[in-house]
């Protein structure tokens, strides 16, 4: 699912449509405020595509945002066997 490309670790996921997609991005910004760590993210209907990576470190891929990755790949797998 996720890829490290350019400094940054990538995933382009897609939902059943805007609404799923949207939900899903709910999930994910109560998760990224619990850990404080943000996406770099867009949502055009039912696709949304997520870049993580540390700022703070010089923008590289760092544990803050693998750790974040995972928790997002968890909730994506709740709307995959939805």
């Amino acid at each position: 699912m996720w890829q490290e490309k350019d400094n940054s670790l990538q995933a382009t996921l897609r939902f059943r449509d805007f609404a799923e997609a949207f939900a899903f991005m709910t999930e994910v910004a109560f998760e990224a405020e619990k850990q404080n760590h943000h996406p770099n993210w867009s949502n055009v209907w039912n696709t949304v595509e997520i870049h993580l990576t540390t700022h703070d470190a010089g923008n590289v891929v760092t544990d803050r945002d693998r750790r974040l990755a995972a928790a997002i790949e968890r909730i994506y797998q709740k709307y995959r066997t939805a």
